[in-house]
């Protein structure tokens, strides 16, 4: 009886290529290795060009995915940006100043930035711009209003997971507060946003808007004592960023009195 002599078929060298990039997690080089290799037989490049084209791929994806997954962790939502932003408009904001917060020096340095101002007037944008730029810059950010970070931190009360949820607003490396101050805060609220602001001090930056200025904060907190306490952590080494002017939104003013600058 004649004996099967057929050899199994040599494997396949670009099969082991790409199944040792999916092994070694390089999920981007198995998907582009076919057409890098394909490239390669027609242009001939060193087997130096070759690795860098190879691993810049598997870098630049990997960047892009990091920043993704950031993006939607910020919850920053649509950012505008601050092109074609009307610096002219806000006689007291120094677009100096905020292109140069835009490079993220004060995070690197745990400093709070406050915007200041009117309703209408772009603080939200300006804030959300230079957190978003702070994402660019690998930092982990977390945008919230503060209505909604005080009403989950008073029901993590109730399910007993206030240290996780208070955790939550402590880690990120900028904290963005919204519409700060819109209403009274209670003395539950005033404690939370005390142990918040006292636990970033130094550790972190909060961007933080608020449609009124310090002169009025006194009477959103039930104690003037705690009230001083808040605002000096914030204000130390904070960069204020005043806005003033006319509001973008031109809002009809219902009762008749002039909406004036705080």
């Amino acid at each position: 009886m004649a004996r099967n002599t057929r050899r199994t078929p040599a494997p396949n060298p670009t099969d082991e290529l790409i199944q040792l990039a999916i092994d070694l997690d390089l999920t981007t080089l198995a998907q582009t290795l076919p057409a890098l290799l394909e490239t390669a037989e027609t242009h001939s490049p060193s087997f130096t060009d070759f690795g860098l084209e190879m691993f810049r791929a598997e870098i630049i994806a990997r960047k892009t995915r990091r920043l993704e997954r950031s993006l939607k962790r910020s919850r920053l939502g649509l950012v505008e940006g601050l092109e074609g932003y009307d610096f002219s408009a806000r006689p007291k904001l120094d677009a100096r100043v905020v292109r140069e917060l835009l490079g993220c020096r004060f995070v690197a340095e745990h400093r709070n930035i406050l915007c200041l101002g009117r309703a209408g007037l772009g603080k939200t944008r300006v804030a959300k711009a230079i957190a978003h730029a702070a994402c660019l810059a690998d930092y982990s950010v977390l945008h919230v209003l503060a209505a909604d970070m005080i009403e989950e931190l008073h029901a993590s009360h109730a399910d007993q997971t206030f240290k996780r949820a208070f955790r939550r607003y402590v880690k990120p490396d900028v904290l963005l507060v919204d519409e700060f101050g819109y209403e009274p805060f209670t003395s539950e609220a005033t404690n939370y946003l005390f142990r918040l602001v006292s636990a970033r001090h130094k550790q972190g930056s909060i961007i933080l808007t608020a449609n009124t200025g310090f002169s009025k904060w006194k009477s959103l907190f039930p104690s003037e004592a705690t009230a001083v306490a808040t605002v000096d952590r914030l204000v130390d080494s904070a960069t204020i960023l005043r806005f003033t002017g006319k509001s973008f939104r031109q809002p009809r003013n219902i009762v008749g009195a002039p909406l004036e600058d705080d």
